[in-house]
């Protein structure tokens, strides 16, 4: 049978939230109690991500009824508002820093895991925006939260609603999971080859070629391609043979891309620097450009092509590499498109080359805080160490079809959030009701 008709409540009369207490720096501890933060509610992220810790002993005194459980919510209230996150079983006995306010059902009218939904639903979130005061940095706090209402359905209704939105974000995790894995094998294969050079330092100890082999998984034809001895260059000691190259003597194309005219519908899309994050593209962040105000012309981004945020402190140096195309797309002025030149190198090696090196492009930017830049020049002089071709073929064997996998995860990661934000604002507002039955 369908729902009960939903019920509009005081959000403080049927959830219990609690704002993070006013922690300052010098309370940091190198080890001790997490005390989460903003980061820690980045899509995808650990909850402990980016946390500061706090001693134990003054938690127990001053803090520990602040302190999360399992199913908890937090809201963001400051900066990048209305963000919201879960706290998973690494977060139990962690505290919530200003800035994060700690949701939970007050009694049986609010199913716990509704309360995420519900937080991200547009109409609360556009109470949120008409909330948040500040200039610069829009904040709000508890004082907002008492002021604003929810509608709710029955409990059993926001059990089901729960479990529907539930198994797209469960779908999602297990894909982000199953990503995480495969490219950890490609960064291990990466570094082991051509960053902590496993095989030649084996030869150079003496190591017997078949216990190289085994224990390092390659062929004795594969093991031949390395040498024995390191030699000094200009990134430090390297294989001797193997060669040092410039960024822009391995690359056709290095440039950055367009200010663009933008329109709601049609036009062409552009990726911007919101589109490169954790190493991955992700589209749906993208805008359109209208092509009849201003041409685009050789500007269309191709397979293989590597984008590198590069304004701003904090997304400068973002790398992400072009796997899969579904239309024409080009780039915004503020991401650089680095295209290899496949005579000299292959997109892939190039690829992962600058996806590890990120923190070191990031440490390129010129400028004052706010206004950094990354300059073509700077990003051109970037030394690349180059193996022989042989190895890098190799190289390329083994990884090309794992990162391919990723890409093809991702995509449907994009269309996995896109259905569920779909069908959110739906079942949140009643506009399509979900069937009860006593199972749900």
């Amino acid at each position: 049978m369908a729902g009960e008709e939903y019920t509009n409540w005081p959000f403080a009369e049927v959830i219990d939230f609690q704002e993070g207490p006013g922690i300052l720096a010098k309370d940091f501890r190198e080890e001790g109690v997490p005390l989460v933060r903003l980061a820690g509610l980045d899509v995808g992220a650990s909850i402990l991500n980016g946390c500061n810790y706090l001693d134990p002993e003054m938690v127990a005194k001053k803090w520990s009824h602040f302190a999360l459980q399992e199913g908890d919510i937090l809201l963001s209230t400051s900066a990048s508002l209305g963000r919201v996150a879960v706290v998973g079983s690494d977060g139990i006995g962690a505290i919530a820093y200003t800035g994060l306010i700690r949701m939970r059902p007050r009694d049986r009218r609010v199913f716990a895991p509704f309360i995420r939904y519900l937080l991200a639903s547009s109409d609360f979130q556009h109470q949120i925006e008409a909330a948040g005061v500040g200039s610069v940095i829009k904040h709000f706090g508890p004082m907002h939260l008492k002021r604003m209402s929810v509608n709710l359905p029955s409990p059993e209704e926001q059990r089901a609603i729960a479990h529907i939105l539930g198994a797209f974000d469960d779908k999602i995790e297990l894909n982000r999971r199953m990503n995480g894995t495969l490219e950890a094998i490609a960064r291990a294969l990466f570094k082991s080859w051509f960053v902590s050079f496993d095989p030649v330092r084996a030869k150079m100890n003496g190591e017997p070629p078949e216990s190289i082999c085994q224990r390092l998984g390659l062929t004795p034809e594969l093991l031949a391609l390395f040498p024995d001895r390191l030699v000094v260059s200009k990134l430090g000691e390297i294989p001797e043979g193997w060669e040092v190259k410039q960024l822009d003597q391995l690359t056709n194309y290095l440039g950055r891309g367009i200010s663009p005219k933008y329109i709601d519908d049609g036009g062409i899309l552009v990726l911007n620097q919101k589109c490169v994050r954790d190493s991955h593209v992700d589209t749906s962040k993208g805008r359109r450009h209208d092509p009849t105000q201003r041409g685009v012309d050789d500007r269309d981004i191709k397979i293989g092509d590597i984008l590198v945020n590069s304004t701003g402190v904090g997304t400068l140096g973002r790398v992400a590499q072009i796997l899969v195309i579904d239309e024409p797309t080009i780039v915004d002025s503020h991401v650089t498109v680095v295209r290899a030149d496949a005579q000299k190198v292959s997109w892939n090696y190039l690829g992962v080359v600058l996806l590890e090196r990120q923190a070191e492009i990031e440490a390129l930017g010129e400028g004052s805080t706010g206004q950094t830049e990354l300059s073509r020049t700077r990003l051109g002089a970037l030394s690349v160490l180059m193996p022989p071709i042989a190895l890098r073929n190799h190289f390329d064997e083994c990884v090309l079809d794992l990162r391919r996998k990723t890409s093809a995860i991702n995509v449907q990661n994009i269309g996995l959030a896109d259905a569920r934000d779909a069908l959110l604002p739906k079942l949140l507002t009643g506009e399509l009701r979900v069937p009860v039955t006593g199972d749900t």
